[in-house]
């Protein structure tokens, strides 16, 4: 409640937010909730995953790059930041950010401004930055794999989403929502089935959770969805066993 309170009142600005908390706890949701509750909302909602490219292709992915710029650039490509203007960017995975790259990004921030890879003409955007991590910035800057001030500039209005394991109480809302998500009705799921998903630690979180009803729903076929189905169930059997 306490986060979605923060969302509630940050979305309302322009201020850079950094979304913080273990993988699959809903940051990606979280940031598309800031940018639909802002003055933006009309505006693009563009996602980058930071960690999901090489520095190269990840430079021109965010700032586009100039014809020529390297072998295979046959024309002028705008980068995520110039496909977002008027709108929100996540930088999703922040903390995988190369260390060149976190420099031309503080550019951005301070003066809104980029040049594209193989380019000199300075490029103006305006646009929201929402960064998302599951990492420890401070331990990164005190390492020097993270800049302080970029760290600094990122951290202004920092929410921390806490894991399911913290939030037990939300399961079964989460189960009966995910069951009508997937076309099934709560009496799906048998009492014994909803016991254990409830009692589970959910290292995965909310994606783990997701994805383990989306799989017993299809062995359990016709059935009802019993603890049989539920891959985590017999992860623990075969400990014990």
């Amino acid at each position: 409640r306490q986060a979605l309170e923060l969302c509630r009142k940050v979305a309302a600005t322009d201020s850079t937010v950094m979304l913080r908390g273990e993988s699959g706890t809903g940051k990606d949701l979280f940031a598309r909730a800031i940018h639909f509750g802002s003055r933006r909302a009309a505006g693009p909602y563009i996602k980058v995953n930071c960690g999901a490219l090489p520095e190269p292709l990840l430079e021109s992915e965010l700032f586009g790059h100039e014809k020529g710029a390297f072998t295979g650039a046959v024309r002028q490509k705008p980068g995520r930041f110039e496909d977002a203007q008027r709108g929100t960017i996540l930088l999703d995975e922040i903390g995988e950010l190369p260390l060149s790259l976190q420099v031309k990004l503080l550019q951005v921030i301070e003066e809104k401004t980029f040049t594209r890879v193989g380019g000199n003409a300075s490029v103006h955007v305006d646009v929201r930055i929402v960064t998302a991590t599951n990492r420890d910035l401070e331990e990164m800057v005190k390492a020097r794999t993270f800049r302080e001030d970029l760290f600094f500039r990122l951290n202004v209005f920092p929410i921390t989403l806490p894991p399911l394991r913290e939030r037990a109480g939300d399961v079964s809302v989460l189960v009966r929502y995910l069951l009508e998500k997937h076309g099934a009705s709560a009496d799906k799921l048998s009492a014994a089935a909803l016991a254990a998903l409830e009692r589970y630690a959910w290292p995965g979180n909310v994606r783990e959770l997701e994805h383990t009803l989306e799989r017993a729903l299809i062995l359990a076929g016709t059935d009802p969805v019993g603890t049989e189905h539920l891959s985590f169930a017999r992860r623990d059997l075969l400990g014990a066993s």
